[in-house]
């Protein structure tokens, strides 16, 4: 599995690296998110920086997957930034469980007879 570098860009406001990528694996399944991580990491240099793949995007027919991902410089600037899901997804936060709604109490006739 390789992975092709096809734009970058640095965004100093958000303290972040913009990467659009395409990963070829022949002969292999459709990569999953910490291994196109692990493989960003290893392509870019990136030793202890945070890497959230925003979205990955499979080719019909061929063994190419599209993707864009964001390399923070640390993982507070992340949280600063990235909505929740996408936190989840790449294994940053856990998910936030909504309170179960109380029991509503039970509705009042109306007519009054």
């Amino acid at each position: 599995m390789d992975i092709e570098i096809s734009q970058r860009k640095e965004n100093k406001l958000l303290e972040r690296l913009e990467v659009r990528f395409t990963v070829h694996h022949t002969g292999k399944n459709t990569p999953k998110r910490d291994e196109v991580a692990a493989l960003l990491k290893n392509t870019l240099n990136t030793g202890s920086k945070v890497v959230v793949v925003d979205n990955l995007r499979s080719e019909f027919g061929r063994p190419a997957t599209r993707g864009y991902a964001k390399v923070y410089d640390n993982k507070e600037a992340a949280l600063k930034v990235e909505s929740n899901h996408l936190l989840v997804r790449n294994k940053l936060a856990e998910k936030k469980v909504r309170a179960a709604p109380a029991a509503a109490a039970p509705a009042k006739k109306k007519g009054g007879r």
